[in-house]
């Protein structure tokens, strides 16, 4: 059992709490900070949560926490950590862990140095379709992974510091780029190193000073490339779709806004419907489950077991740690227009890989370039001689 001290009482704050509460069922908050203290009191009244602060130290440092959850906005996530690290808090972060990788390291540095459990908040490699999808993968039922793109688009963040460039850090790219990154991250292998990122960003739409629609290239050391697409311009609602491409299959991911649920209504007696659902009228895209089906309920599963067994989560600090990193030479990329290197004073995984060998060989005279069958019944290769290099047909 786990007794949680929430760091904020707002949108994810709400959303982590409903999955806390209900998945394992003895799991329970005990105490909440609000920067404002009606929020406070409002989140404490909804939740039955004992204790309620405007103190953030007041709230970490109570004797009955056992786990500190942080669902701040991103400036005050280094402070929140260094509390929980000087009162020796297990602790666990909404995504993204800083507004750059120097931030972010700092963190990751000072919580090991304290010794505590640390976890990141990315929901979103824990939705139940990512899981079963990285499975596959993993078992090697798509082969070499050649490229995974990630798109998670909608209208625009709920709260007023995620447009304030200063407290966020940034606009989309850091908002939504921190999740398409790491599920990227996940089906190339965390092990695989990021080398360089090539980036396109602008500010197309909103009345704000950073960007809020980005596309970005991610590559990796062993050749795969990683692909994001952000946006706060998108409308619709929240579109969160994964392509995975690898030498022996493709997966298509739909996690929101098309997922089999179709509905209209004329918006009599219409209330939420869904996460950045922008109408309550017309057809509409519900979701049947949106705790599980974004991945909170299998996220804090993961956490709290971790936690107890004295292990590791899936998704920790350094995870957070190399996602800022990536995003840091995306936005260099962005403003130089150039492939920019991805900087990792810290690296925990494979060094010095190159790009995997793709002849295939047919015998000892060709290469397989490709074999079908055609129409008619019969099968055609196309085959590369080793020695000239000319490609020729066969029909068999």
């Amino acid at each position: 059992m786990a007794n949680i001290a929430m760091l904020g009482s707002g949108f994810i704050a709400r959303f982590y709490a409903d999955s806390i509460v209900g998945q394992r069922s003895r799991d329970s908050i005990v105490t909440v900070y609000s920067r404002r203290e009606e929020s406070a009191k409002k989140f404490a009244d909804d939740y039955k949560v004992a204790f309620q602060t405007t103190d953030m130290e007041a709230a970490i440092a109570r004797p009955e926490v056992d786990v500190v959850c942080i669902s701040l906005p991103n400036n005050l996530h280094e402070a929140a950590v260094n509390l929980c690290c000087k009162h020796k808090k297990a602790v666990i972060c909404t995504k993204p862990l800083g507004r750059n990788a120097e931030e972010a390291k700092r963190m990751l540095e000072a919580v090991e140095k304290a010794g505590i459990f640390h976890g990141y908040l990315e929901d979103l490699v824990y939705t139940p379709k990512f899981l079963k999808a990285l499975q596959s993968v993993q078992e090697g039922a798509l082969g070499r992974i050649l490229w995974a793109k990630s798109r998670e688009t909608h209208p625009g963040p709920h709260s007023e510091w995620f447009w304030d460039k200063e407290q966020a850090g940034g606009g989309c790219i850091l908002d939504l780029g921190c999740h398409c990154v790491e599920i990227g991250r996940s089906f190339i292998g965390k092990d695989i190193k990021p080398i360089e990122v090539m980036c396109w960003a602008d500010t197309q739409v909103k009345p704000i000073d950073a960007e809020d629609h980005a596309i970005g290239l991610v590559k990796y050391e062993n050749g795969a490339i990683g692909q994001f697409e952000v946006s706060w311009t998108f409308r619709g609602g929240l579109d969160l779709r994964d392509e995975v491409m690898g030498s022996e299959g493709t997966i298509w991911l739909n996690n929101f806004l098309r997922t089999g649920f179709d509905m209209f209504t004329t918006g009599k007696g219409a209330d939420y419907v869904a996460e950045k659902a922008e109408s309550n009228s017309g057809w509409l895209f519900p979701v049947g489950d949106e705790l599980n089906d974004l991945g909170y309920n299998h996220m804090f599963t993961d956490m709290f077991n971790a936690m107890e067994n004295g292990g590791q989560a899936r998704e920790t600090f350094y995870d957070g740690y190399v996602v800022n990193a990536i995003l840091d030479a995306a936005y260099k990329s962005a403003a130089s227009k150039q492939w920019e290197p991805v900087k990792l004073d810290i690296w925990r995984g494979q060094e010095g890989l190159s790009k995997a060998k793709t002849l295939t060989d047919y015998n000892d005279q060709y290469y397989l370039v490709k074999e079908e069958m055609t129409h008619f019944g019969a099968k055609k290769l196309i085959l590369k001689d080793k020695s000239t290099g000319q490609i020729i047909e066969q029909t068999v």
